[in-house]
């Protein structure tokens, strides 16, 4: 990349968190704990879809895509995010920063196309519980899936493409947690006003066109459900509650970081934070305690390996 573009520069500097050694140890610990208990929680939840003969509906197929999305979401950013906390000198290589952007926008964008994937489910088995096995069928599913991983990839290239070959030959210091391409771009010698719009654009637009149609599909479920009944509405909030709460979890960060003015940006590390840390824990426990089929599921299958474990 320097030969071609003449740039000098070979790696970035990651400002992370302004605090003290002693906050920083604080911080080490409780993102370590974060990060393992939501890969453990994640991986758990694609044990318990793949081992169970219970949970073979499409919601679970769907549910077990979503845990092995947010487990990469995550793994991108955190690992590094965690060792960084116990060093002096945070960097990162240019190509160490090139791929945290092209995986972080790729299972992101992945991410919000099956929420919407899910949020159809939901429509279906609560407005058309009749034809519901019959309208997600497999093939429709694998769609669903091929379909979120494609627009995941070209959201991510079509930014990439333009990030990648940009010279950077002065400034390197990033001031968040990890390279994310707002702020990379800032960094270009060159004129970059055009650029920002097409990833306000694309990033923004994105998540805020993702959001709004998640909005729309949910209200009309609920209204198509009290337009039949009235007792309806409470048991079709009860069983969405989970689904609007991922949402708004995770597309309210991305809309404060991606759809907002870029001078904001750079005050968002716990927004940043937000996204790649907390949300890919939170799906799991907000899909585990509400669920009570997933938690006899999980149960289940611990007192088999238990059983099995006993009699070897």
């Amino acid at each position: 990349m320097d030969l071609k573009n003449g740039s000098v520069v070979t790696e970035f500097i990651l400002l992370g968190f302004s605090a003290g050694w002693e906050l920083q140890i604080v911080f080490f610990v409780t993102f370590s704990l974060i990060y393992s208990a939501s890969v453990l929680g994640n991986i758990l939840i694609m044990i318990t879809m793949t081992c169970s003969s219970t949970l073979r509906s499409p919601m679970y197929f769907l549910l077990g895509n979503l845990s092995f999305l947010d487990m990469c979401l995550s793994t991108v950013t955190t690992p590094k995010m965690i060792r960084d906390l116990l060093t002096e000198h945070k960097t990162i290589s240019m190509g160490g920063c090139m791929a945290q952007m092209f995986f972080m926008h790729f299972f992101g964008g992945a991410e919000m196309t099956l929420l919407i994937a899910m949020a159809f489910d939901r429509y279906v088995a609560i407005c058309k519980p009749l034809h519901y096995r019959a309208i997600m069928s497999h093939s429709l599913l694998k769609g669903f899936v091929v379909f979120s991983w494609t627009i995941g990839f070209i959201h991510t290239m079509s930014q990439m493409l333009l990030t990648v070959n940009l010279p950077f030959c002065g400034p390197r210091v990033i001031d968040n947690i990890f390279c994310d391409i707002p702020l990379v771009i800032k960094l270009a010698c060159m004129e970059i006003y055009t650029l920002e719009l097409f990833v306000i654009a694309d990033s923004g637009l994105l998540t805020f066109i993702c959001f709004l149609l998640l909005l729309v599909s949910y209200t009309i479920i609920l209204v198509t459900v009290q337009q039949r009944s009235s007792g309806g509405l409470s048991k079709a909030l009860s069983t969405l509650s989970a689904h609007i709460t991922v949402v708004i979890l995770f597309f309210g960060p991305c809309i404060f970081i991606y759809a907002w003015p870029f001078k904001s940006f750079a005050s968002n590390k716990i927004l940043a934070v937000f996204y790649t840390v907390i949300t890919p824990l939170l799906n799991p426990i907000i899909y585990t305690l509400r669920n009570q089929k997933m938690q006899w599921a999980m149960r289940k299958l611990s007192f088999q390996n238990i059983s099995s474990t006993q009699n070897f």
